[in-house]
């Protein structure tokens, strides 16, 4: 029976076994030592290693330490309180050798940060050397000490032991890391400037610290200015700076079953119009598709923007514009099919889109059919000058954000992902997809959509999934021919595909398309992306503002 006193829970034991591939074990014997006076003296020979710290380490960190130290801080922790930070948290504490010596450590430690909050001092929090303070069951890794070598100066260690600091913290499932930086340049600026100040002008890089600037450079950010952090400064100045940085992986504690997907499969129907004998022989064609992409355990299902036209082949003694309004009179009845499929083959579908007319007002709408047997609908928000002209077709008013138990989604039909203000607000409200049925008669209609939601991939950093028809429906006016090549869009990062194009169908070809997405991907590239374009938009110059419904 394990002692219920044991310093990591279950989970963290075998995630933080996973780390062994970059530390070894800090129970493992070390090879033959090399005196203290070894970690001293430089060599142009390195082996290096990272590697949990221990017992026997001693010596080397307190010669690192006194040296680091020794005018700011009274120098090295004591034997005893050393061995306690080991024994209390292992894993936590980090080295890196060279030629068996020491040159480099960080010392860390679990808080639950809501029993200390943003006015903690250093002291306070870690209670002392010893670590009393550490709670396994807590949610933050705290950053105690980090200390190099001076002789090793500008190996960049430092950000080695940082980088292990943040795997540690992912596998732990830990929430963030806290630092708690001091400002050794701020002492001869503070006549001149407030600390806000100095601390704005060093993340401009007008100025240089060398604890803030190198805490910055590792993708932490300031989240608070203190004073008095650390108490006895000899000279310093008493303001510091608390620094964070946010597990982009972090997970609430996860649900047994029916937990959120980071890993969703979408399937797209690229779909081939073709005359049909009657409403259930179309039915009967949609459930096919359904059926296959359900097959392969896909979390979407998507058809493209009017694939319920077909049924038109029976008024083409009507005028465009009568037949549209009589093809409306199958509208709910399909949407009604397709909540059923959907629960029954256990997908959620996006329904392209169909006609609905109500109190003479013609609208285009695509309805979300869950799984769980709920149904919302996004409608069109710009009828294209065709659809006003040939059809009456008006635009609707809201903008929905649809959560799923994959995620959440967004729905712009055809022309709409031609206006790149409604993807922006998609994505500001958390859409990590966006599919896009779409209709189109012409190569280059079609390429207007395909540009535009590859666009809308990149700029906003998410999934976006297009669906279109082939084949032709002859004798129906404005919509006899189709062109199409669906395809499924990506950020454009070393995370992704080349092309930034998941996958894509063959053109003018009636098939099915598969792709699996990575959500996680997208909170790497949102944060750790080369550039982030969401992150970096200069809110201070301009913004977007919706003004319609919101949904």
């Amino acid at each position: 029976m394990e002692n219920k006193n044991s310093r990591i829970t279950n989970l963290r034991i075998k995630e933080a076994k996973n780390i062994e591939s970059k530390i070894k074990d800090s129970k493992t014997k070390s090879p033959a030592k090399k005196s203290v006076r070894s970690s001293n003296k430089k060599t142009d020979k390195h082996k290096l290693e990272l590697r949990y710290l221990r017992s026997e380490d001693y010596e080397d960190v307190k010669l690192i330490m006194n040296q680091v130290f020794a005018k700011a801080f009274d120098g090295a922790w004591t034997k005893q309180e050393y061995e306690r930070q080991i024994a209390v948290f292992p894993e936590g504490q980090i080295a890196i050798e060279d030629n068996g010596a020491v040159i480099a450590a960080a010392i860390s430690m679990i808080v639950l940060y809501s029993d200390h909050g943003d006015r903690h001092t250093y002291d306070s929090i870690t209670g002392g050397g010893g670590l009393p303070n550490h709670n396994d069951e807590g949610d933050t890794l705290y950053g105690v000490d980090v200390f190099v070598n001076p002789k090793y100066q500008g190996l960049r260690l430092g950000r080695r032991l940082y980088d292990a600091r943040k795997e540690l913290c992912e596998k732990l499932n830990l929430r963030r890391i806290i630092v708690g930086g001091w400002l050794p340049g701020f002492k001869k600026h503070e006549s001149k400037m407030s600390p806000g100040e100095y601390v704005n002008l060093v993340k401009q890089k007008e100025l240089f610290d060398p604890v803030l600037s190198f805490q910055l450079a590792n993708d932490f950010h300031v989240r608070k200015i203190v004073t008095n952090y650390f108490p006895e400064n000899k000279g310093y100045s008493s303001f510091a700076c608390l620094l964070e940085w946010l597990n982009i992986y972090f997970q609430e504690k996860e649900k047994l079953i029916g937990g959120k997907k980071t890993v969703i499969r979408v399937g797209a129907v690229q779909w081939q119009m073709r005359a049909v004998s009657s409403f259930d022989d179309l039915r009967n064609q949609v459930e096919f598709f359904v059926d296959t992409v359900a097959s392969y355990n896909a979390d979407f299902c998507v058809f493209p923007e009017f694939f319920y036209a077909p049924l038109l082949t029976q008024f083409n003694k009507m005028t465009s514009s009568e037949a549209v309004r009589a093809l409306a009179d199958y509208t709910e009845q399909m949407r009604d099919e397709l909540g059923k499929l959907a629960v029954s083959y256990n997908t959620n579908i996006i329904s392209g889109s169909m006609f609905e007319y109500k109190d003479q007002e013609l609208k285009n709408v695509s309805y979300l059919c869950r799984r769980d047997g709920t149904i919302d609908s996004q409608y069109k928000l710009h009828a294209t000058p065709d659809e006003k002209a040939y059809w009456g077709v008006g635009g609707g008013d809201t903008l929905k954000v649809f959560d799923t138990d994959a995620g959440k989604v967004g729905i712009l039909i055809c022309y709409d992902v031609e206006f790149p203000e409604l993807s922006r607000i998609l994505a500001e409200r958390g859409v990590d997809i966006l599919f896009v049925p779409y209709y189109t008669d012409t190569k280059n209609g079609y390429l207007r959509v395909r540009k535009c939601a590859e666009a809308r991939a990149i700029e906003n950093e998410i999934y976006v999934v297009i669906t279109g028809s082939v084949g032709n429906l002859p004798n129906v006016e404005n919509m006899d021919i189709q062109y199409s090549q669906s395809a499924v869009f990506t950020p454009s990062d070393f995370s992704f595909p080349h092309d930034a194009v998941a996958a894509e169908a063959t053109p003018n070809t009636e098939m099915t398309l598969i792709a699996d997405l990575d959500l996680d991907l997208l909170k790497e590239v949102r944060k750790k992306g080369a550039v982030r374009n969401m992150l970096d938009r200069r809110l201070d110059l301009f913004r977007i503002e919706w003004l319609g419904k919101i949904g």
